[in-house]
């Protein structure tokens, strides 16, 4: 019998190894070019100034060779065979061309379940320093996580890619966490209505022709998140916190949500088996069944596969301007190495650069993070949707804020649209138990 030592080891050796991942390695071109000590970023100084581009900074090194660990989850794999992963692929060997005496070894790892990338970099920042990857692609709820545990290093002082205008503002949200910048974004997603014209005709545009619409719309009623009841109720002008910063819901506003939903559940608006649907995926996947031909979920949906009979539209307005909620993917640092960050930083500057995401979100069927890249779709059609729902996007809460405001609003809706109960109570009684005791 194996003592349990042994074993324990050897099970974390795989974890961080990517025991059966994809493994994809990019040859080493030569030695990492130096420049004087001075452009040093970590140093401090009394005075503030801009902070030059990683680009233009790198500390020498005592080896003519680096390497350079990158981890993927599945859908980004450069060795996946997709239009997007050969476009990553070629951006990375340009990089390595480009950087003398660089490989770049690149880990897949799943974003889910044991051995997901956010439990091995947590195994590996505590028993295995030397396993952390220099550069990792995180959602933005992951990257909220790895920060507070004290798992990444911030960009701040490493570069000043994250001042550059060319952000959408959602985008810049999303690398942000405690007004430090922890991560480059590189990916986005938001909320919208997809929806079939030949069945449906025009989407509904305001929430008074969504409650009248005859044809039904889906969204899961029972998402622990409650994201389309949220974006609905912070279009409206929702507030999510009070002066104080604490969770926090508008009972009028929140009322107002919930007589629409009153009034389409009356009319038949939402389906029964919509309303027992828990999670994105499986209105998503009642979509491609023709079980319902409007549907609230992620836009990425749509882009990756563009189903000929679809389009796509902004969600139904409640206030004065359209509004949805957006989340996305960034590149972050866990190297604790300051010469290897510095390389890192410059890794991730090559791929936000954007003429490069302007191909590969087309190709990966997301939304570009900057304006430049957008307008550089070959797709025009696409444009003006695309630029009114990055232009009404905001980042979704932080985690604090979802784990209490999501299951208060979960209950409240499926309250309404469910079991029938009054709008203007329930709203009352969702504000109020935020408050607790």
């Amino acid at each position: 019998m194996k003592h349990p030592i042994f074993l324990a080891t050897l099970l974390l050796t795989c974890l961080l190894a990517g025991c059966g991942t994809g493994l994809f390695t990019l040859p080493i071109q030569g030695t990492v070019t130096s420049v004087p000590e001075t452009a040093d970023p970590l140093a401090t100084s009394s005075q503030a100034a801009p902070t030059p581009a990683a680009s233009q900074m790198v500390k020498p090194t005592t080896s003519g060779r680096q390497t350079l660990v990158v981890w993927l989850p599945p859908q980004f794999d450069p060795d996946g065979k997709t239009i997007a992963g050969d476009l990553l692929k070629a951006r990375l060997e340009s990089f390595s061309s480009e950087q003398p005496g660089i490989r770049i070894v690149v880990r897949i790892k799943s974003t889910s379940g044991p051995g997901s990338i956010l439990d091995a970099l947590t195994a590996a920042s505590a028993a295995a320093p030397g396993a952390l990857p220099d550069l990792i692609a995180l959602p933005r709820e992951d990257l909220e996580t790895a920060a507070l545990k004290g798992l990444l290093t911030p960009l701040d002082g490493l570069t000043s890619a994250q001042s550059d205008p060319d952000w959408y503002g959602y985008a810049r949200q999303l690398g942000l966490l405690q007004g430090s910048t922890f991560g480059l974004p590189f990916a986005g997603d938001a909320l919208v209505l997809l929806y079939r014209p030949a069945d449906v005709g025009a989407p509904p545009q305001d929430w008074a022709t969504m409650a009248d619409a005859a044809v039904p719309l889906a969204f899961p009623a029972g998402d622990p998140q409650a994201l389309f009841t949220l974006a609905l109720y912070q279009g409206a002008g929702g507030l999510i916190q009070d002066s104080q910063s604490r969770p926090a819901l508008d009972a009028d506003i929140l009322a107002r949500v919930f007589s629409l939903y009153a009034s389409g559940s009356q009319a038949g608006v939402f389906p029964a088996w919509a309303i027992q649907a828990d999670s994105d995926g499986q209105i998503w996947q009642a979509y491609q069944e023709h079980r319902t031909n409007l549907a609230a979920t992620w836009i990425s949906h749509f882009l990756l596969e563009t189903p000929p009979d679809t389009l796509a539209a902004v969600l139904p307005n409640g206030g004065q301007e359209p509004f949805t909620l957006a989340t996305g993917w960034v590149w972050a640092l866990s190297s604790s190495i300051p010469e290897k960050n510095l390389l890192s930083v410059r890794l991730a500057e090559h791929l936000v650069d954007s003429d490069f995401l302007s191909k590969w979100t087309a190709a990966a069927g997301y939304l570009p993070p900057r304006p430049s890249s957008l307008a550089a779709w070959s797709d025009q059609s696409l444009q003006g949707l695309l630029n009114q729902v990055v232009q009404s996007a905001e980042a979704r809460p932080s985690n604090d804020l979802m784990g209490s405001l999501g299951p208060v609003l979960r209950d409240s809706t499926l309250l309404v649209v469910r079991d029938q109960r009054s709008p203007e109570q329930t709203a009352r009684t969702a504000a109020e138990r935020l408050k607790g005791p």
